[in-house]
């Protein structure tokens, strides 16, 4: 298990490095360049301070070039420091924000197990009866239904109409005033509805996976023969047949990690929420390269690490692949 995860471990590296590789050109390639945000904030600011800012900032020489000193920079743990005129390191502005991020993201992936194994589980040990074509109705909404359409919708409900939830930040105004355990409520009732829709989509998705895999499982040979020898439905169903049906779902779970980073950036701007997904857009939007690559190269490693859990879940699960 130990070489099977450091051979693991291993292959991540170039995969980081072409990921960085790829970011850092794409975002050269948009439009318009730091020093343009500083232009437009001087009119009066003349062509040849243009260039100094362009030169001050590296952005003078080639792309290969700019790409080198910024890769030596990463392999000293150094992000470099922000194009914004605050001009604070990028890993400072990063580890501000980034625990929120990780904090939603992984209570939205346990509310998606917590529901949907067994959404999909019993779906499908009960075919075609009442519970499973209701459950499929409501898949099939979870899917059709925009998730930022529907968080606006609650937003109104909740929010507005109701009054039961905040719906923007993850702190009331007087949160240093009121006690410990109302500081974690008031943190709590922040992050509901984030938390809910940012699990809606991988919800419906997931309990759809898992439904079809039991479906194929428990028709195997060797449920029958389970089933033959005289064990309780309760042994052969969670068992026997759920830990050979959680082996693609392990995968599926993996895969899901950059869908959810990628969503943070669309529920964190909704919800005003201080996490890398807010901060990721105004840094698109303010052309701060660091910033971006800083981002992106922190969502490579968090994506890959994800990748690298599904790869251990799933030899924990099939002893067989530990060998290959």
């Amino acid at each position: 298990m130990t070489i099977y995860f450091i051979k693991r471990l291993l292959e991540m590296i170039p995969t980081i490095i072409g990921i960085t590789l790829i970011s850092f050109f794409i975002i050269h390639l948009a439009p318009g360049k730091p020093t343009d945000i500083l232009a437009e904030l001087n009119p009066k600011i003349t062509p040849e301070a243009r260039e100094k800012l362009e030169k001050y900032y590296g952005l003078d020489k080639p792309i290969i070039v700019q790409y080198g000193i910024w890769l030596k920079r990463i392999g000293k743990l150094d992000f470099g420091e922000s194009f914004s005129t605050d001009k604070r390191p990028v890993w400072d502005k990063i580890k501000e924000r980034l625990p929120i991020t990780i904090l939603i993201n992984v209570l939205s992936m346990i509310l998606v197990l917590i529901i949907a194994i067994p959404i999909g589980v019993s779906s499908a040990t009960h075919q075609y009866s009442l519970y499973d074509k209701i459950t499929t109705v409501g898949v099939f909404i979870g899917f059709a239904i925009p998730t930022f359409w529907f968080a606006l919708l609650l937003m109104i409900l909740f929010g507005v109409y109701l009054d039961w939830l905040p719906i923007s930040g993850l702190k009331s105004l007087n949160y240093e005033n009121i006690s410990t355990s109302g500081k974690i409520w008031d943190i709590a009732s922040h992050l509901i509805l984030p938390v809910f829709l940012e699990a809606f989509g991988g919800l419906a998705g997931l309990s759809r996976y898992m439904r079809s895999n039991m479906l194929e499982v428990i028709r195997s040979d060797y449920i029958t023969t389970a089933r033959a020898k005289g064990l309780s439905e309760r042994v052969v169903i969670y068992k026997h047949a759920m830990r050979n049906a959680l082996l693609p779902v392990i995968t599926i779970l993996g895969l899901s990690v950059p869908g959810l980073i990628g969503g943070s950036v669309i529920f964190e701007t909704i919800f005003a929420i201080p996490g890398m997904g807010q901060l990721f857009f105004m840094s698109v939007m303010t052309r701060d390269y660091p910033l971006i690559m800083g981002i992106l190269t922190i969502g490579a490693i968090l994506t890959l690490a994800g990748n690298l859990l599904s790869d251990i879940g799933y030899a924990v699960a099939d002893p067989r692949i530990r060998t290959r």
